[in-house]
């Protein structure tokens, strides 16, 4: 059986929603132990996101395999005490409680760093500890709209949030990197360093290019549907049946190709306003209408052809329907067969594992499935020190 890289860790989550779940879902990918702290009334509330994977959410699913759920009520003591002896034993806490919850409750991150030195508190929340505003309650769609992400996001005049919660992921993927990092610098010091993650902090990295572009320049990106702000042609193009590819040109080489190669309109580069791409950028309502003829004329199969030979990068523009039947994933290595309340699903196979070794037999587990098993190892590991 091969040896997966974290099997010797424990890891525990006071988790729920997207962000902290994340995290440690990418941590038992990698063969770490997950015990799930969730609420003795309904657990984590992404469980009732929605009940569409066999009346179970969807979200749960994706967010929650290889993981053991535990119901404690940490208001009570006796469960207080039972957690206490779970993070003596673990070697990571992730949390993503409220700063004042977990203050409160006596889990923030110098409290128990104090209490229990060799562990590793990766605490994520809205904003940063040390900033203006550590309370201010945040949720992925008011943190993409706080760092202007809506506003790049859409059309002009009609700002957008994404599709999918990306503050709560960027959030989890650096919390897994943070931790991950840690556990290192642990190995190699013996000296267990705490992680914070801020949402705002994460999605403002992933914005760094549109921060130092208007910053440097005077002037903001605008929103621009599937075109780019600062090349052109970039973006989905029409076809004579009516659908639409993207394309991404990146270079004049490629430029020169799409005209003479895919589009047959070699005197669009005896145009001086195409001259460069700068210039086409400045002139793309000249650019989109002369290239808008031009795509209407091919068939799809046609222009994709054309497209591969020339070598310029292109894609469909899918729907989420397709994603599923797509030809990447239909290789079986791209999923996972994973137990759930519900029977077997698919999941998806982890991306990045070093030798591409993951647990491939985490289950999604029912809420407080391993409270007795959980409570039962330590009761005995209580018997074994007395």
């Amino acid at each position: 059986m091969s040896t997966l890289p974290l099997e010797d860790i424990t890891v525990v989550g006071l988790e729920q929603a997207v962000a902290a779940p994340l995290a440690t879902r990418r941590l038992a990918d990698l063969g770490a132990r997950i015990i799930k702290v969730e609420h003795p009334v309904g657990g984590d509330f992404a469980r009732a996101y929605d009940d569409v994977v066999g009346g179970q959410s969807s979200v749960f699913v994706w967010l929650n395999r290889g993981k053991e759920s535990v119901q404690l009520d940490l208001k009570n003591d006796a469960d207080r005490a039972a957690l206490e002896e779970v993070l003596a034993a673990a070697d990571v806490f992730v949390a993503n409680l409220s700063p004042r919850a977990l203050v409160d409750l006596g889990l923030d991150s110098e409290t128990l760093c104090a209490r229990h030195p060799g562990l590793i508190v990766c605490t994520i929340s809205g904003y940063a500890p040390d900033g203006p505003q550590p309370g201010k309650k945040a949720y992925d769609a008011l943190i993409q709209a706080e760092v202007g992400l809506m506003a790049l996001t859409g059309w002009p005049d009609s700002p957008a949030k994404t599709g999918i919660s990306v503050a709560d992921i960027a959030a989890g993927s650096f919390a897994y990197s943070g931790v991950l990092a840690a556990l290192r610098h642990r190995d190699r010091t013996g000296e267990a360093l705490p992680v914070h993650v801020p949402l705002f902090g994460a999605l403002t990295e992933w914005m760094a290019y549109p921060l130092y572009y208007t910053a440097h320049s005077g002037r903001a990106p605008a929103p621009m549907g599937t075109a780019h702000p600062t090349i052109a042609p970039y973006g989905a193009v029409p076809t004579a049946e009516g659908r639409h590819v993207m394309i991404a040109v990146q270079n004049e080489n490629e430029w020169r190709r799409l005209c003479t190669e895919v589009l047959d309109v070699p005197e669009l580069l005896d145009d001086p306003r195409l001259s460069s791409n700068a210039l086409r950028v400045a002139h793309r309502a000249t650019l989109d209408e002369l290239l808008e003829r031009a795509f209407r004329a091919l068939p799809e199969a046609v222009l994709v052809e054309r497209l591969e030979a020339a070598r310029i990068a292109w894609a469909r523009l899918n729907h989420v329907a397709d994603l599923e039947h797509h030809p990447e994933l239909a290789v079986p290595a791209r999923w996972l067969d994973t137990r759930t309340p519900a029977g077997p699903i698919r999941t998806l196979t982890p991306v990045a594992a070093p030798g591409g070794r993951v647990a491939r037999d985490g289950a999604v587990p029912a809420l407080g499935q391993h409270t007795a098993s959980v409570l039962a190892e330590l009761a005995a590991r209580r018997k074994e020190s007395a």
